[in-house]
């Protein structure tokens, strides 16, 4: 997936990477000047499932590695058409990451052979910059809860703090959901196992701490994936998922339908690429029961995030 923006500004090109478990995201921006927001030039999304298997092995495969460096080495060529420097970019990783035993060996290999500097993330900063990157315009960051639902770890936060669980899409499926399509079995050993680690972490609490009125804005590729199924897409538009609002029941509805459906006949559905197809229902899971369980009603979806936050962060 890839967006692109044809701009005139004479600006400086910046540059970020957030490397997750399952995804990995480059933004190509330009900023006029500090106080200015951002004019995107293009964005950039690939599956890489670079977490495959971390969560048994605690290290990244061949394949994995195989898979990640020739993305990485097509956006430093995209990035070098763009005007732009991979010396430059803020290159974050995070938590399919953080569990690896080979990374420091695969981040070097990356920096010698496209240039890229990466940085682990811990999960405090993947919170505090993707609730920084991931809010739309008008938001109010005092009000706002981000969470992000990624392969390997959840995070939400609010302007005031937040945490992250490791819990995602990619590890939760490895561990709870094998089956094509999933058994009655796996599903509720999955949700049971969902609930406990939302109840067991410090999000009730945290929850319990927010403002009144607080409100849920959902970033990273399970949200933007179940808007653009919700809203019928085959092509992503960034513009009609940006602001929409799916209630604790259209979330419902979605996990019911997901369960039982088959990876392929989920891949059929408007939106779904094939690389998210086998680990949406853990991810559209995590989400729901959030939701349940913290007690919001509804989410809006964003399709901004952490590379947003590193960007901004990286560049004021």
């Amino acid at each position: 997936m890839q967006y692109d923006s044809h701009m005139t500004s004479k600006a400086p090109v910046l540059s970020s990477i957030d490397l997750g478990t399952n995804t990995c995201l480059m933004l190509v921006a330009r900023r006029e000047g500090s106080k200015s927001p951002l004019e995107v030039i293009s964005d950039h999304a690939t599956v890489v499932r670079l977490g495959e298997g971390v969560d048994k092995n605690r290290k990244f495969t061949d394949g994995a590695m195989q898979r990640t460096l020739d993305c990485l080495k097509r956006y430093s060529t995209a990035l070098h058409e763009a005007g732009g420097d991979p010396a430059q970019t803020v290159a974050v990783a995070t938590s399919g990451s953080r569990d690896s035993s080979n990374r420091e060996e695969f981040f070097g290999r990356v920096q010698a052979e496209t240039g890229f500097r990466f940085r682990l993330l811990s999960g405090a900063d993947e919170a505090r910059f993707t609730h920084l990157g991931g809010l739309l315009p008008g938001m109010d960051p005092s009000t706002t809860a981000v969470i992000d639902i990624g392969g390997g770890s959840t995070e939400l936060r609010l302007a005031s703090g937040g945490m992250s669980v490791d819990m995602g899409s990619v590890r939760y499926t490895e561990r709870y959901l094998p089956s094509d399509p999933v058994t009655d079995d796996e599903f509720w050993k999955a949700q049971e196992a969902i609930d406990s680690a939302i109840l067991g972490s410090g999000l009730p609490a945290w929850r319990k701490s927010a403002p009144a009125g607080v409100e849920l804005c959902a970033v990273a590729g399970t949200a933007t994936t179940l808007a653009a199924w919700f809203l019928g897409l085959e092509r992503f538009d960034a513009a009609k998922i940006d602001g929409l609002v799916l209630s604790r029941g259209d979330l419902h509805r979605q996990v019911e339908e997901l369960k039982w459906r088959s990876t392929a006949e989920r891949q059929a559905l408007p939106g779904v690429e094939a690389g998210r197809a086998d680990v949406l229902l853990a991810g559209a899971l995590i989400l729901w029961r959030t939701l349940e369980l913290l007690e919001f009603t509804r989410v809006t979806i964003s399709t901004r995030g952490l590379r947003y936050g590193v960007l901004s962060a990286g560049t004021s």
